[in-house]
């Protein structure tokens, strides 16, 4: 059976568990987190659309039953990564300044900057509390302590990886090696915690743990490469967000760091304030001529 049929509904009832509000909880917050996460509209009436693909809880759920251990148990340490996940993107489209996400309007679009910083901040401290609920599916409390220090790890990652992908926005051009450091703090290292949790829940030897932490880590990888070329040339459609979105914010994402390595139009392009359509149609162009949207295919299959 597909696995998002089989653990997509127990997952969304943990996470709905989980960020249920107490008799005196603000309304507004918790509406905020239900509707970033897909479950009503902004008016708050219960809809259910499109809010991702929770591929992270569902990598550690498959890693978990791979390596022989039951998936139910593990549900907590599911939700909780798909929340810290959420997270992320509340905040990261505040600092994109992105007014969409999945299509639709983004939380700090709906209700502004300071109520999605706080909304976010809840969402982050609900995902933490989320893993003490493995008390009560029997975890041992020395691995629960073991999640907790990969969930606090990775949670520093995830940051350094934002903060350096926030400062090549200003940057003229970066290394690709630096660019490799952004991304395994930004995207790799949340997914490399989902498998290897999943071997630790399923009481996996240390090697197959490890064996499992390096091959989220090269997953995560070749995703944000692969989202790096829906940024540029993905269905608008589809990713919800406008096409060539990444040159509009003057990202450095793989594909850019080829293509300026090798076009000195492109480069000059990039250095403009603001790129008007026409513009933006002549980067893509570039990139292609370059050579820079197949290396970029190269490395996601590398991985």
């Amino acid at each position: 059976m597909d696995p998002f049929t089989r653990y997509l509904p127990a997952l969304e009832r943990e996470m709905r568990a989980i960020t249920t509000p107490q008799a005196d909880s603000p309304a507004l917050l918790y509406g905020m987190l239900h509707y970033h996460l897909g479950w009503v509209d902004r008016d708050f009436q219960p809809v259910q659309r499109n809010a991702g693909k929770r591929l992270r809880p569902v990598f550690l759920l498959l890693a978990t039953e791979a390596q022989g251990g039951p998936w139910q148990p593990a549900l907590p340490v599911a939700a909780a990564v798909e929340l810290l996940h959420n997270f992320s993107l509340i905040h990261d489209d505040i600092e994109d300044q992105d007014h969409l996400r999945h299509g639709y309007p983004t939380l700090w679009d709906l209700w502004g900057e300071a109520q999605a910083i706080n909304a976010g901040d809840a969402l982050f401290n609900l995902a933490y509390q989320a893993l003490l609920r493995l008390r009560a599916r029997g975890v041992a409390p020395e691995r629960i302590l073991e999640l907790q220090e990969g969930y606090l790890d990775t949670v520093t990652q995830l940051t350094e990886g934002q903060c350096r992908d926030i400062g090549f926005e200003s940057a003229a051009t970066i290394a690709e090696e630096t660019y490799l450091q952004m991304v395994g703090g930004k995207t790799a290292a949340l997914l490399s915690l989902c498998c290897a949790a999943g071997g630790l829940l399923a009481e996996a030897p240390s090697a197959q743990v490890t064996a499992l932490r390096e091959f989220g880590y090269n997953l995560g990888m070749s995703f944000q490469m692969q989202d790096d070329l829906l940024g540029l040339w993905g269905d608008s459609a589809r990713t919800g967000k406008p096409v060539g979105s990444d040159l509009r914010q003057h990202k450095k994402t793989l594909p850019l760091l080829h293509g300026m390595a090798e076009s000195v139009e492109l480069r000059a392009l990039l250095t403009l304030p603001a790129l008007t359509e026409a513009e933006i149609t002549r980067a893509q162009q570039l990139l292609e001529t370059t050579g820079s949207r197949a290396y970029t295919q190269a490395r996601v299959r590398n991985y």
